[in-house]
């Protein structure tokens, strides 16, 4: 018998799920992604190894949906498995109420577009959360579309993008912005390692004019945002400067807030209200974001806590796309 976090609250939602698409149980969902050659359990591990027991049943239930909806395609698969994840959000929570389990599988859909050209991590700091989502989709992305996804990440910091891609073998890119023409250059690029890793490529920016220079000359079309260090300072800020500059410019740039929620940082009223007040790195990806999700970018914990799956967000992007490829390829 299948056993994860908060199961007594989510069961009801989950085999209203089963029900639909013609399922048993979730062991029965299992059995039908193990018969297609699709460990989930290996997948969703190996893009986050501290993930909770909820995450490996929740993208078993996608994927399951996904196989029994015959999505040959890995952008049709992502956004199956948006409804198994969104059957193991809580009722009544944050997460049910922004129907981020539906966003992640619409996220993992336009990465697998080709339509989409680059995708941006943006983070406070390099943070490994970005790092583990990058790495689950420079794996996969690339095998369902015809034209290579650039994937980069865009932090707050040179020595901690320069860090970050050493332990990781992604490839640094030093950059120089000249803050009176506006004009940002490369200086240098240094790859890490020689495999599929090296193609993420990392960005480091002294400040948010450089952030948004830097998401210019990437011709970023879709960002998610990091909670996590500095978000006042550096993430929401270039995402909100950058939509501005690409409404002005024609430009189509899709805007993902990982949201914080209740119980997140940087409360206005210094947590006066209580769970009342979302806090302000909530109410700041609210402006910018043309999705949000809820909770951490990065602490399985906290999204658990918004009702979601004890998984961070910028996994989930990884995860969500590794299992959409993994149905694809088990259809031809």
């Amino acid at each position: 018998m299948a056993q994860f976090e908060g199961k007594e609250r989510r069961m009801p939602k989950i085999e209203a799920c089963l029900k639909e698409y013609g399922l048993e149980s979730l062991e029965a969902a299992r059995d039908l992604c193990k018969s297609k050659g699709i460990d989930v359990e290996t997948i969703v591990k190996g893009v986050q190894p501290i993930a909770f027991e909820n995450a490996v049943w929740a993208y078993t239930l996608g994927t399951a949906v996904a196989l029994k909806k015959g999505a040959s395609k890995a952008a049709d698969a992502a956004e199956a498995i948006g409804i198994g994840l969104q059957a193991f959000c809580i009722p009544g929570s944050v997460a049910e109420q922004r129907d981020v389990g539906k966003g992640h599988g619409n996220l993992g859909a336009m990465l697998l577009r080709d339509e989409t050209k680059c995708f941006c991590f943006l983070a406070g700091h390099e943070s490994f959360a970005a790092a583990e989502g990058a790495i689950g989709i420079a794996r996969n992305a690339n095998k369902a579309r015809k034209e290579p996804l650039r994937v980069i990440l865009n932090g707050l910091g040179k020595d901690a993008a320069y860090i970050i891609s050493r332990i990781n073998g992604f490839t640094y890119v030093e950059t120089d912005y000249d803050f009176k023409t506006g004009e940002i250059k490369i200086v240098r690029e240094v790859a890490f390692s020689d495999g599929e890793k090296a193609k993420v490529r990392v960005y480091g920016a002294n400040d948010v004019l450089e952030g948004v220079a830097i998401m210019k000359l990437e011709k970023v079309d879709v960002s998610i945002t990091g909670n996590s260090t500095n978000p006042t300072r550096f993430q929401h800020l270039v995402a909100g400067t950058y939509k501005k500059w690409s409404y002005e410019n024609g430009v189509k740039y899709f805007s993902v807030a990982s949201g914080g929620g209740t119980g997140r940082t940087l409360h206005p009223d210094n947590m006066g209200a209580g769970p009342a007040s979302y806090g302000l790195t909530d109410s700041m990806g609210r402006m910018h974001g043309d999705a949000q999700f809820a909770g951490s970018s990065s602490v399985p914990a906290h999204v658990e806590m918004m009702g979601l799956i004890g998984m961070g967000n910028n996994p989930m992007v990884g995860a969500t796309v590794a299992c959409a490829v993994a149905v694809e390829e088990a259809c031809k």
